[in-house]
């Protein structure tokens, strides 16, 4: 079946090669790629087939996907480097609303990427935006790989003249985009409802051109195309006896004009390339390779075709040899100066010195979006774009479009964990609240486990280097206590402490500082153990930190290093406790409890080092001795536990939480982490632990040296990480398990 069509469109090809032969006039053939998100990638496959057949494209219009593969095809891209381009982008941040984890201030790190909900607070009520995703990301990427024509406003000066297709959301009718900046045009071209938002241009605000005009064939024939070459990645709609859920009725609608102007739009090809695709969909960019394989194998069927064509062409009307323009070469470009537009709530010099844009010097595309993802990462804007405006003296002028976050943001996310239970986690986040330059927050953990926490953190200067962060947490927890590695009781814990520090960044990766903290701790038994006690402490410490993250995403890191050294001095403490055995006082006389200072080092690494593409090594280091410390108490390291959680935590594959106390103890862990599937992880994880060097504690006694595992199955999703564990430990021979839903308080 599929040689038979191909032999007639072959005789088509040739029925009209004649015709225009007797023209004597070499007829101009266009190209149309339509849209279809993921499944848009089979399109290479036909530009590295007719590139290969050395058949000359004159024109070339196209929707979403279609428009981002027609465009970098217009500029001067060939097939094979498209191919390049697109095996080597990260689709899973390409497509996101994540900055990168490297460009953010050291300060907001920990709660980046914190919630499953971000919803924006805008004239005393939540709004909620045109789309999920602005798609910062691809916006970065579209300027990144066109920057080469940067000069070039009218997209019918391209190597092959350009026209993408747009929607305009207020009248439902199609927008055929020709001139301005091109990466703005396809950015509104493959805005998917809902999906991302809308783009405004000249007035006009925009989405996906596949609503109206998916295969927009009837523009290059506008052009001047006398030969049409479609290729088409969407299907048909679904038959009546596949509709089965109401989201199958809301896209059968959504589709039926689209589908209805499709069927037209073949009509007027010569050679209508109907790719198939099933088992995708438009959201398979987790599949890209495979499509791209798909329509490269479809392109090698087609060859033939497009061979006999360009040969018929080159028989009639002779070798093609009109100049055309080739991609021009990615030089630097002198930015002589700058406007900013959009800004409201910050001001011009402070976007300029957060990029640390200085006029009359060179810049390089890569430089251009490490600039833009700089001011990105501050967390005030939701979306950065920028044109270059060549100036006379063959400098230019840059111009930078922004769209600034709402100052106020209420956050929500669900946590669940073997050992703390269920909970609802809200927060609310404002900047310049108090002054500008700032944000403040206040947050809570709703559940079986109770905390609370606010912050206040303040940047100065004209790149925000130094900072000071002014905080008040509470907790509180219900721990159990262990005998031997044994569970013996449990124990309720509450947590109060006041934070300020002081800290300078060289960079968004490092800081260092100083700061001071006041701590209470109270202990009470829920269900007695062979030995507890009751009671209170508080004291005041001092501290110097310095800490390294450069670590390239939040969840499941592939690269990097979080680092992490604190010098404490405890002040002066005030122990009042009494002591149980078996639930019987002790007497006060018989234990003594010191309320001496002292000096305490705390080190905490993690790192991640790619094997592959889907391999990672990952290595821990946990660390930490207090000093002089056997008569003291309620400041320990607390052992246990795959997921930092409380105050002292140390995590141990093999152990659950509060298994081991100890006033000195250093765990090393190595683990290797094989994604198998999209966000689908085995993680393996052996570790060691030495205690009791250096201090040793006289209320606890624990082995000096321990080893366990752990072995977990890992989910990235919607909530977050979700984690199934068994663990194991060579010292309690016991056999355990762990869950961990979603990202911890």
């Amino acid at each position: 079946m599929k040689k038979t069509s191909y032999l007639l469109l072959f005789f088509i090809q040739l029925l009209a090669i004649n015709v225009y032969g007797q023209q004597q006039q070499r007829p101009k053939i266009g190209l149309t790629l339509s849209g279809g998100g993921a499944k848009g990638l089979a399109h290479i496959g036909i530009l590295k087939a007719i590139d290969s057949a050395g058949l000359k494209i004159d024109y070339v219009t196209g929707t979403s996907m279609g428009g981002v593969i027609g465009g970098l095809y217009a500029v001067g891209y060939s097939g094979d480097t498209i191919e390049k381009i697109s095996r080597t982008i990260n689709w899973d941040l390409f497509l996101s609303n994540q900055a990168s984890l490297r460009t953010l201030y050291m300060e907001e790190k920990d709660e980046y990427n914190k919630y499953n909900v971000e919803l924006p607070w805008v004239n005393h009520r939540f709004h909620l935006p045109s789309g999920l995703l602005q798609g910062q990301e691809v916006w970065n990427k579209l300027s990144e790989l066109f920057y080469p024509v940067y000069n070039v406003k009218d997209f019918t000066k391209f190597s092959k003249p350009f026209k993408c297709i747009a929607t305009d959301v207020g009248t439902g009718e199609a927008v055929v985009l020709s001139k301005g900046e091109i990466s703005s045009a396809i950015r509104a071209s493959m805005a998917i409802p809902s999906f991302f938002t809308a783009t405004d241009i000249d007035g006009k605000r925009l989405i996906d051109g596949g609503v109206v005009r998916n295969f927009p064939v009837r523009d290059v024939k506008e052009m001047g195309a006398d030969i049409v070459i479609g290729s088409n990645v969407t299907g048909p709609l679904l038959p009546s006896d596949k509709v089965q859920n109401a989201i199958q009725v809301l896209l059968q609608v959504a589709f039926f004009r689209e589908a209805a102007d499709s069927k037209e739009e073949q009509k007027l090809c010569n050679i209508y390339v109907a790719h198939s695709l099933r088992g995708f969909n438009m959201g398979s960019f987790s599949q890209a390779r495979d499509i791209l394989q798909t329509g490269i194998e479809e392109g090698r069927k087609l060859f033939p075709v497009f061979k006999r064509m360009a040969d018929s062409l080159n028989a009639i009307y002779g070798i093609d040899t009109t100049e055309r323009k080739s991609l021009p070469p990615t030089k630097p470009v002198i930015i002589s100066s700058y406007e900013v537009n959009g800004l409201v709530n910050t001001s011009a010099s402070f976007f300029i010195n957060t990029i640390d844009l200085l006029t009359n010097k060179e810049y390089t595309p890569l430089r251009l979006i490490k600039m833009v993802r700089a001011a990105y990462g501050t967390r005030y804007y939701s979306r950065i774009t920028y044109s270059l405006v060549p100036q006379e003296d063959g400098t230019c002028k840059i111009i930078f479009d922004v769209t600034e976050n709402p100052l106020t943001f209420f956050k929500a996310g669900l946590h669940y964990n073997r050992f703390s239970g269920v909970a609802a986690i809200v927060n609310f986040t404002s900047r310049n609240l108090l002054f500008p330059n700032s944000r403040s927050m206040i947050a809570a953990n709703i559940g079986e486990t109770l905390r609370a926490k606010a912050e206040h953190l303040q940047y100065y200067g004209r790149r925000k280097n130094f900072s000071t962060m002014m905080s008040v947490q509470a907790d509180r927890f219900d721990i159990s206590s262990y005998n031997t590695l044994k569970q013996d009781g449990i124990f309720k814990q509450e947590f109060y402490k006041a934070d300020f520090k002081v800290q300078f960044s060289s960079q968004r990766n490092f800081t260092v500082g100083a700061g001071q903290r006041f701590e209470y701790i109270r202990n009470k038994p829920k269900i007695n153990a062979s030995f507890d006690y009751r009671g209170n402490n508080n004291f005041v410490v001092g501290y110097l930190f310095l800490a390294q993250n450069n670590l390239d995403k939040t969840d499941y890191p592939h690269r990097g290093i979080k680092f992490n050294t604190v010098f404490e001095w405890v002040g002066t403490q005030h122990p009042r406790v009494d002591f149980f055995m078996n639930g019987v006082p002790v007497k006060k006389d018989s234990i003594a409890v010191t309320g001496s200072p002292y000096a305490r080092v705390l080190v905490n690494m993690d790192a991640y080092t790619p094997l592959g593409k889907r391999t990672t090594v990952e290595f821990q280091l946990q660390s930490g001795v207090n000093f002089n410390y056997g008569d003291n108490i309620m400041n320990e390291f607390v052992v246990g536990g795959l997921t930092r959680q409380f105050r002292n935590q140390v995590t141990f594959a093999g152990l659950q939480e509060g298994s081991v106390y100890t006033p000195a103890m250093a765990v090393a862990q190595l683990g290797l982490r094989y994604e198998f599937l999209s966000n689908t992880f085995l993680i393996g994880k052996g570790n060691v632990l030495l205690n009791n060097f250096i201090s040793k504690s006289k209320f606890y006694n624990n082995p000096d040296f321990m080893t366990g595992y752990s072995l977990t199955f890992g989910y990235n999703f919607a909530l977050g990480p979700l984690e199934l564990s068994l663990m194991y430990n060579d010292q309690s021979k016991r056999l355990g398990t762990y869950v961990n839903i979603g990202v911890p308080f």
